[in-house]
C-alpha cells in the first residue's frame, strides 16, 4: 500500500472521525483483571497505551490511571488506579511473542515501571517506525490519519483519568488510543 509522507492539519481535520465498533471492556478489579489476561496471552499483537491524570502544578505527579490493550475487536481498559499492575499482566508486557504497539511509548512504559518493575519485550513504537520510513508526521494523530484515513479526536486526553467513574467520552478516547496502535501496527509492519 502506498501511503502519504505526511499530512497537514487541515487534511486530518478533514477527515472522518475514528469511531471503534469492537467491545470495550473495563476492568477495574484484580478478578476482572484476571478473567481477561488468558485471552490477551494468545494475542500476537496488542495496541498499547496509558493515560495518567493531568498535572498543572510545578511537583505535582500522578501515577499510571489507565492502561489500554487491543485488539482489533476489543480494548481492554486496566483501571490501575483501582487495583495494582499484577503479575500475570505484567507477564504480558514481557512476552516476547506478543508484540505491544504504540506510539511515542517510552514514557508509557517507565510510569508503569514504577508501579511494578518488569522487563518489557517486544514493544514497537510506531512513531520510530514511521521515521524510519521518512514518514514527516508521526504522532498518534497523523499516523491515524495517513494509514486509517481517519480523524482521531484528542478531546478526553487532558482530563481525571482518577475519577471514579469515567465518563462515557474518556471510554471512547481510551479505546480509540489502543486500537489504533493495533491498527496501524497492522497498516505499517507487514
Amino acid at each position: 500500500m502506498i501511503h502519504k509522507l505526511s499530512i497537514t492539519k487541515d487534511e486530518i481535520n478533514e477527515l472522518p472521525l475514528f469511531h471503534f465498533e469492537g467491545k470495550v471492556v473495563l476492568i477495574d478489579s484484580r478478578s476482572k483483571a484476571l478473567d481477561v489476561i488468558d485471552s490477551l496471552k494468545s494475542e500476537k499483537i496488542l495496541g498499547f497505551d496509558t493515560e495518567t491524570k493531568a498535572a498543572f502544578k510545578k511537583g505535582e505527579r500522578y501515577d499510571v490511571s489507565l492502561l489500554q490493550l487491543a485488539t482489533d475487536t476489543h480494548a481492554y481498559l486496566f483501571r490501575l488506579n483501582k487495583f495494582p499492575l499484577l503479575k500475570e499482566l505484567t507477564a504480558i508486557l514481557e512476552d516476547p511473542n506478543i508484540v505491544k504497539a504504540g506510539v511515542a511509548i517510552n514514557d508509557d512504559l517507565k510510569a508503569l515501571k514504577k508501579l511494578t518493575p518488569f522487563e518489557e519485550k517486544n514493544f514497537v513504537d510506531l512513531a520510530k517506525v514511521a521515521q524510519d520510513r521518512q514518514i514527516i508526521n508521526f504522532s498518534l494523530r497523523a499516523l491515524t490519519a495517513i494509514f486509517l484515513r481517519a480523524r482521531l479526536s484528542k478531546k478526553a486526553k487532558i482530563s481525571n483519568w482518577q475519577r471514579e467513574v469515567l465518563t462515557p467520552a474518556q471510554l471512547k478516547y481510551a479505546a480509540n488510543d489502543g486500537v489504533v496502535g493495533y491498527l496501524i501496527y497492522k497498516a505499517l509492519v507487514k
